[in-house]
């Protein structure tokens, strides 16, 4: 089941851009942009439901905080952005318009890096991971699990957005970035830069899933996964769960960094609304329909409900809540595992 899937993906990730440059517009065959970059972003979610998976499916860790990470990393890619619009924005000056608009003189410090393509990279995931690990190492040092887990992270996210709403931390306010002009002084709504966002997005899904199926499938993912069934007797034969639990955290963060910095150029805008709970908890239900603890089945659930979520949102935009919520009643209660059971069962 999991290589026809991960076959699937590629051919996806391959096709939809060749169909998208290889025949003209108003050709049966051809794809318009819209259909690229809404398979860029399907595959942005279908890496954060994987970092998911990691640590809820594999080390019962359930997260309500990811969309920080993955906004986080979104606005480091988007800092990078708003500086190669150089004097091409409104206000025709080296600072970002809103900078400029709130009458600052300089960028602030934490912008020194923003001009630097590599520079921002670094910082885009090394951010969220840094994050993650001082949040997490006293998470779990105290013993935080379970429900009470979920709230703290789900506090965290809030508090972050409130802190990012403020024009004073030079993060754009409530308006967030915007206008994007070019990557690497390239344009940025050319055809073959959408194409390259787009087949990125698909090469980076691929290798956080092998990346993660390495570590699930080595003596660090069996003891992760011991932890998650039985904790106290995993502490009593002499393992450290916190080291186990913190490290999964990281990767998951920075996986969810990865995802919203390849995210952000193909939608062209990153606003604190990235870092809602209702961000988060969609995450969660990606996991949840797909399969927990498969890997590949969080995949097959992000692309299934954002599916569904176009669709509907396309003829009956004001039904997709009850939708969304009644599927996530209808998976708990009759599929606990998810799309990946539901395809178990056929096959027996």
């Amino acid at each position: 089941m999991k290589k026809p899937l991960l076959i699937v993906v590629a051919v996806l990730v391959l096709l939809v851009p060749f169909l998208h440059l290889a025949f003209p517009a108003g050709h049966a065959l051809h794809l318009s942009e819209f259909y690229v970059s809404l398979l860029g972003k399907f595959l942005c979610f279908a890496i954060c439901a994987l970092a998911l998976d990691l640590i809820w499916g594999f080390g019962g860790i359930l997260s309500l905080g990811h969309g920080l990470f993955f906004a986080l990393g979104g606005y480091g890619m988007g800092m990078y952005l708003m500086r190669q619009i150089g004097r091409e924005g409104q206000y025709q000056s080296d600072l970002p318009d809103f900078m400029v608009f709130l009458n600052w003189k300089e960028l602030p410090w934490h912008w020194g890096l923003s001009d630097s393509l590599v520079g921002q990279i670094f910082l885009a995931l090394a951010v969220p991971g840094l994050l993650a690990a001082v949040f997490g190492y006293f998470a779990f040092r105290s013993r935080i699990q379970g429900v009470y887990f979920s709230i703290i992270t789900q506090a965290l996210t809030v508090a972050a957005m409130l802190l990012f709403f403020r024009n004073e931390t030079g993060f754009g306010g409530n308006n967030g970035f915007t206008d994007f002009k070019r990557i690497a002084g390239i344009a940025i709504n050319t055809p073959g830069m959408k194409v390259a966002l787009c087949v990125a997005s698909g090469v980076a899904l691929i290798g956080c899933y092998l990346v993660a199926r390495w570590l699930t499938n080595s003596r660090w993912g069996r003891i992760l996964q011991a932890i998650r069934d039985a904790e106290g007797r995993v502490r009593f034969l002499g393992y450290d769960p916190v080291a186990f639990k913190l490290s999964a955290y990281v990767i998951s963060a920075v996986m969810c960094a990865l995802a919203g910095m390849l995210y952000v150029p193909q939608v062209g805008i990153i606003n604190p609304g990235e870092m809602s709970p209702a961000a988060s908890i969609e995450m969660a239900i990606w996991a949840a329909v797909g399969g927990r603890g498969t890997l590949i089945g969080p995949v097959l659930g992000a692309f299934f409900v954002n599916g569904t979520k176009s669709v509907f949102t396309a003829v009956w935009p004001e039904g997709w809540l009850y939708v969304l919520g009644g599927l996530f009643i209808a998976v708990t209660l009759f599929l606990p595992q998810g799309l990946m059971g539901l395809a178990k069962r056929f096959k027996k």
